[in-house]
């Protein structure tokens, strides 16, 4: 059997696997200064110490203080951990897990991006597993028996969806990123705090927001059998990115739609949990990874021409979007109303400023790309399997970008 037509047979296996992990399902506090609230919170779950953990950035902004305050005043003590430089490795989790075992932390407060989330799942499940060496828990699905330390995340971006995710990539001893699902992940509360992203520099609010938008939208259009609730989320999430990105854009201070977008990105996350990603992450996964790409910069890069080239396969999908976002009027066809949400990222993308990103990929590199992004693909259920055919004219449409 050729490689294709073994990628069609099992493109739906994933699908039914990520559906009996189970998901947190975490109390979620919002609000500008929200952070505040942890300190009741740790108290009324009768912490007696808990770990608080960042990257260098943050802390040297002090925007864990905040934090650190409300737990003082509620009596509650706590252990900062800021030595986070990168993304996740052995060596963070192993200095980031020795912290958690001398404090005796009942719980872990995350604060920061994608980077300290993976970081503090693998912290918050090694402290479940003390028997075990950080590189032993680097599993395809690490089982955590009476689920993971509990998890208090506080995302600092509107971006990754991190925050819910029950997967975490990290970066072995060889130098090479691998992901881990954590079976037991214990989020009890996501903090969405829109003070912490509204100094973000423009490019960082556009590229996370364009990160955000690619999770729920090929949520919507994932081949996962989805129950209504979690398949109205994405839909959801696509509609307050396409209304809130573009005046973050132009009114940087505007809480709500900084508020919106934080609501958007963690719907993003939960799409990851229940309906995957699909190939426009293969693509952007495997570009960014040659060529040395932010995620979402490339994840921009590829957006379009992945949906562009699934578009028949989408039509009816790409429609109910437009409609649900109230992109056209109830009388438009399933073409005229694909076009027009189509229309509508490429426009976004030109609001953001990110339609002037140069454009890396080289056809010399084809042939490895498409090694690449085959074997990234086979995480996913995406509503169509590619040939191998279909990922080189998918990345010669990038080339003429």
């Amino acid at each position: 059997m050729d490689t294709y037509k073994f990628r069609k047979q099992i493109h739906r296996l994933p699908g039914k696997v990520i559906r009996r992990v189970p998901l947190p399902e975490p109390q979620v506090v919002e609000g500008h200064g929200a952070r505040a609230n942890i300190g009741e919170i740790c108290r009324e779950c009768g912490y007696k110490h808990v770990l608080i953990v960042t990257d260098q950035t943050l802390h040297q902004l002090g925007y864990e203080q905040k934090i650190v305050q409300s737990l003082e005043t509620a009596g509650v003590g706590c252990t900062l951990f800021s030595d986070i430089n990168s993304e996740p490795t052995v060596a963070l989790i192993d200095a980031g897990r020795e912290a958690a075992a001398e404090c005796k932390a009942e719980c872990v407060i995350a604060l920061g991006g994608g980077s300290v989330m993976d970081t503090c799942k693998m912290i918050a499940a090694g402290a479940r597993l003390s028997h075990l060496s950080t590189k032993a828990l680097l599993l395809k699905f690490l089982v955590v028996p009476g689920k993971t330390l509990p998890m208090i995340t506080v995302p600092s971006t509107a971006g990754t969806g991190a925050e819910v995710t029950v997967g975490a990539v990290v970066t072995n001893s060889r130098g090479t990123k691998g992901s881990t699902v954590l079976v037991g992940l214990d989020v009890t509360h996501v903090i969405l705090d829109s003070e912490l992203t509204i100094h973000a520099p423009q490019v960082v609010t556009a590229a996370c927001g364009m990160d955000a938008l690619s999770h729920v939208v090929e949520g919507v259009i994932s081949d996962v059998f989805q129950d209504m609730e979690n398949f109205r989320l994405s839909m959801e999430g696509v509609r307050l990115i396409f209304r809130h990105l573009p005046i973050v854009m132009r009114e940087p201070d505007n809480i709500e739609s900084r508020l919106a977008m934080c609501r958007a990105a963690m719907y993003g996350g939960n799409a990851i949990n229940t309906q995957l990603a699909g190939y426009v992450h293969a693509f952007a996964h495997s570009i960014g990874a040659k060529y040395h790409i932010p995620h979402g910069q490339a994840i921009t890069l590829m957006l379009l021409p992945v949906l562009e080239y699934q578009k028949e396969v989408c039509m009816t999908k790409y429609a109910m979007l437009a409609r649900y976002c109230h992109l056209v009027d109830d009388s438009a066809d399933d073409q005229e109303a694909a076009n027009r949400f189509l229309e509508t990222i490429r426009e976004l993308i030109v609001t953001c400023g990110l339609d002037k990103l140069a454009i890396p990929v080289k056809p010399s590199d084809y042939e490895e790309l498409t090694r690449m992004i085959v074997k990234d693909s086979i995480n996913y259920s995406a509503p169509m399997t590619f040939s191998d055919e279909d990922i080189v004219k998918v990345l010669g449409r990038v080339s003429e970008q």
